[in-house]
């Protein structure tokens, strides 16, 4: 099919990786659009690579397009080259199937995945001639709908989207379009349409809800502005993950993005509960994919795709209940297809390390831990199940089995951590190190020695677990902690052995500002967008001196939202969601935190947490 293409070669030539903007990949949807009654564009507010390397949106577009009537397009966003060149030239943002302007749309859906982000949708609006304000925008704009784990707390962003959609993708999109079809033909107009829209279950309508504050800055009151909109919003969710839609035939790029492989997704939802996480509670319960209809997906997938490679999606793929069964299918399927198996999120135990020898190339592969913390004492502080008896017992088995190279996650600024804790890190590393010593015979140690690579980001709380309540760290008490960590690496015997990364602290303190705010953040997002920022989730074009000056300008302060630790009875703005988990026992999480108590994880012992009333899954296994 030959379309016109909404870049000129000309323009083409000037910009880096022009294949971003040209569509018509390997299983992308054209459907005739004089034969469809809505036109939804489905957006990644990042660069193309690492959009197209979602599985959501994935599932989405399958979703949305296998209905008779309803085109789903995808656009991302234009790196900073053709930024400047559509806005120097006036050209609007498309939609990469058609090359139509995103204002010819009904939809516009933009997917939330990480709050540094937040400007690059402002960049796809206004890219897209799209008033940034919700309130601004006309008969003629599309509806802006977001979803994603972000809208778990949407008030930072409420003023720029119509609407959210709170939850799993598969259940109400169908009735959603039903209800704007229906609103079209009785030409109902936007407001009425999202009015009613306002009334299905998981749909957050911002414009109906109002804040209140108390003079201390805190929010005094948050409800609905009128009759018949819910006060509180149930998450969406799909019980049976074995029956519902799934791509098999996935858009396949023609460059390389971040995650260039077919992705099976095994299961929804963690069983473990590490305090910290917020992936952890908002995906619960657990739901497990029958593991026959995942070797016919994987089998489907890799014809329809070509890719040589798979792998397992999910939040701790160990703690999938046919993960031998479907290990030793895609063994066989794979080897025989020549196709490699990438598996994450697996525990380091006797089991998995049999698998990996089987699936890796020992030689090139590093094995990853996560310990998070340095101690036992913060490890039980943040649930993290894992014991130094079981890292070092891990880390004995991959060393006999040829492994050399170890990388180590953790935390720094986790509540309640001392100088102890942070020491522990390298202690932890320099025991790792010293493991391959002693198993690891002289005569055997072919490159010389072990490559230990420890690496802390910085503890960030989020909405929905039990931290919600704890102060974050400063810029300066992070770099600080920093600091000590390299410090106390290079006065281990193993230093040699030990390489020390770290991540930027600015960047990580407004991360945890735009996660526990408020509506009032839309006013400063607008001023630090208006200075040209967005690509702020790339260091390279993150400045984070013009966010402190817009905080300024705005008479907000960053240290309200961050470094205060809350009152437990404090009104969150995120607490109009109900997102399966009580408040109620995160605060008692929160409680067993602080004295150091570990929680057993959901198969061994129901901890209470309220995701039972969805009546399915792990809950009722057994």
């Amino acid at each position: 099919m030959s379309q016109k293409l909404a870049l000129s070669d000309d323009i083409l030539m000037k910009v880096e990786k022009p294949a971003r903007y040209i569509g018509n990949e390997v299983n992308a949807v054209v459907k005739d659009k004089e034969k469809v009654n809505v036109r939804f564009a489905m957006c990644f507010p990042d660069v193309y690579e690492i959009g197209m390397s979602h599985l959501g949106i994935q599932i989405l577009y399958d979703m949305f397009n296998s209905m008779e009537d309803v085109w789903c397009e995808r656009v991302y966003s234009p790196w900073v080259d053709l930024d400047a060149i559509m806005r120097k030239e006036h050209i609007p943002l498309f939609a990469l199937e058609s090359q139509d302007p995103i204002m010819e749309f009904d939809f516009l859906g933009i997917t939330i995945q990480y709050e540094m982000c937040y400007t690059n949708i402002l960049q796809i609006l206004d890219l897209s001639g799209i008033p940034l304000r919700a309130e601004e925008r006309g008969e003629e704009c599309p509806i802006v709908i977001g979803g994603g784990p972000c809208t778990y707390n949407p008030e930072p962003i409420a003023e720029f989207f119509d609407m959210f959609y709170i939850g799993e993708g598969e259940t109400q999109y169908g009735d959603l379009l039903d209800l704007y079809k229906k609103c079209r033909r009785e030409k109902a107009g936007r407001t009425e349409f999202l009015r009613r829209a306002a009334k299905l279950p998981g749909m957050y309508v911002p414009r109906f809800y109002r804040a209140s504050y108390n003079e201390d800055g805190t929010l005094k009151s948050f409800s609905p502005t009128e009759e018949g909109i819910p006060a509180v919003i149930l998450k969406e969710i799909a019980m049976n993950v074995t029956d519902v839609r799934y791509p098999v035939k996935p858009v396949v790029p023609y460059i390389k993005v971040t995650q260039d492989r077919v992705v099976l997704e095994i299961q929804r939802g963690c069983i473990r509960g590490c305090r910290f996480c917020q992936a952890g509670q908002i995906y619960r319960p657990v739901r497990e994919r029958d593991v026959k209809v995942l070797q016919k997906y994987a089998l489907e997938m890799l014809e329809n795709t070509g890719y040589e490679e798979i792998s397992l999606s999910s939040l701790s793929s160990s703690d999938y209940s046919s993960l031998p069964e479907l290990i030793d299918f895609l063994i066989e399927e794979c080897g025989r297809k020549h196709v490699n198996i990438s598996l994450p999120s697996l525990r380091i135990d006797a089991f998995s390390l049999d698998v990996m020898s089987k699936v890796q190339d020992v030689k090139k592969s590093s094995l990853t831990f996560a310990p998070e913390a340095g101690s036992q004492r913060l490890r039980n502080v943040i649930n993290k199940g894992l014991s130094e008896e079981a890292i070092l017992e891990g880390s004995a088995l991959a060393f006999k089995g040829g492994w050399t190279r170890v990388k180590l996650y953790f935390m720094l600024g986790l509540p309640t951590e001392t100088e102890e804790d942070i020491r522990g890190i390298a202690e932890l590393s320099n025991k790792i190190a010293a493991v391959f010593f002693d198993v690891v015979p002289k005569q055997e140690r072919k490159n010389g020695k072990v490559q230990v690579v420890a690496s802390t980001s910085f503890f960030v709380p989020k909405p929905f677990t039990p931290f919600q309540w704890a102060g974050q760290c400063t810029k300066e008490e992070f770099l600080e902690k920093a600091f000590l960590t390299r410090k106390a690496i290079s006065e281990q015997l193993n230093q040699k052995s030990i390489k020390y990364n770290w991540h930027e602290a600015d960047a990580s303190v407004l991360e945890g500002v735009l996660a526990r705010g408020d509506r009032r953040l839309s006013q400063v997002l607008l001023c630090v967008y208006k200075k040209g920022c967005f690509y702020d989730a790339w260091s390279e074009y993150f400045h984070n001196e013009k966010w402190m000056e817009a905080f300024d300008e705005c008479g907000l302060s960053v240290d309200f939202y961050t470094f205060r630790e809350r009152h437990s009875d404090e009104l969150f703005p995120w607490d109009f969601i109900d997102c399966g988990v009580r408040k109620e026992f995160l605060k008692r999480e929160w409680e067993k935190a602080k004295r150091e108590e570990i929680s057993e994880n959901c198969r061994i012992k129901c901890q209470g947490c309220g995701a039972n009333r969805f009546g399915g899954g792990i809950c009722f296994e057994g």
